[in-house]
């Protein structure tokens, strides 16, 4: 069976909807959002917008238009011609998942759809380090559809909402995650996956991490010689190859612990060490505390 390292990180991390609302902007406005960590995604039903991450990094919004933060940074989103000193509003609530923000008459300049959503693995960071920090997808109506059906699940109590809730909130991430245009130049895994020799490495780390990978392993899976695939790996995935290789045992040792199904030696054998010794010095250096006290913590 074919593996599929985005779709499994996207499970693992266990993402679950929130919040949805509709925001209607007219004049000149602007929202600032702090930094909360959290997933955080947007898209633009008209009108146009500017949004800028941490204070540097802009990107001008169209009609048709989504961005995904998997860890949301300081944002600010204003009008394309709101001041410099014009201050940030607050949005006003007109109904239950619907807001306004600036001009509160007339025609809205602007209509978008904003969500958020948590993530429920405890190793979420570790997970979260694998993938871009921001996702911009440009022309995919079939994100915003997706959005309007998680918003309709979240206010209609209906049987198996949650599952459903569940389910589509993986498939936005993911749809996201793999079509995102402006972040092609952004390190990260998705951008792995686009590559076609490092795809198959990127496979086979996630299909066989019991296997004693070395550098020259993954090499030959991706065609390469072994300096050429350590720096291109390095350069568009963003970290070095068994630097990336660690981190995905790691987010597996823990889900295995915390199912309680399995001790810690069948667990080192699962994630690629010889020894549970060997796995214990590694776990308890990603993790902080032995994997022993990690699976009597997580039961």
């Amino acid at each position: 069976m074919t593996v599929d390292p985005l779709a499994e990180i996207v499970t693992l991390l266990q993402p679950a909807a929130r919040l949805s609302k509709l925001v209607e902007c007219g004049g000149a406005w602007r929202i600032h959002r702090e930094a909360t960590g959290e997933p955080f995604y947007c898209a633009i039903l008209e009108g146009s917008c500017r949004v800028t991450f941490d204070g540097h990094q802009v990107l001008t919004l169209q009609a048709g238009d989504f961005v995904l933060a998997p860890a949301m940074r300081d944002l600010v989103n204003e009008s394309i011609d709101a001041a410099p000193d014009l201050p940030d509003m607050l949005p006003v609530r007109i109904d239950d998942g619907h807001f306004r923000v600036g001009s509160q008459h007339g025609p809205a300049s602007l209509r978008m759809r904003i969500g958020h959503c948590s993530f429920g693995a405890p190793d979420t960071a570790l997970l979260v380090s694998l993938l871009p920090e921001v996702v911009v997808v440009r022309d995919k109506p079939r994100l915003a559809t997706l959005m309007q059906l998680i918003d309709e699940e979240t206010r209609e109590r209906r049987a198996a909402r949650e599952l459903v809730l569940e389910r589509l909130i993986e498939v936005l991430l993911i749809e996201a995650l793999r079509s995102g245009t402006e972040t092609a130049a952004a390190p990260g895994l998705s951008r792995g996956l686009g590559d076609e020799r490092l795809a198959g490495a990127l496979r086979a780390m996630h299909a066989r991490p019991e296997q004693a990978w070395t550098v020259v392993d993954l090499a030959h899976e991706a065609a390469l010689s072994r300096s050429a695939f350590f720096a291109r790996f390095s350069r568009v995935v963003g970290v070095p190859p068994m630097e990336y290789l660690l981190v995905w045992r790691m987010a597996l040792a823990k889900q295995l612990l915390r199912t309680g199904r399995l001790g810690i030696e069948d667990v080192a054998e699962r994630v690629g060490y010889g020894s549970a010794s060997t796995f214990s010095v590694a776990f308890a250096r990603h993790a902080g505390v032995p994997p022993a006290r990690y699976a009597r913590m997580a039961a």
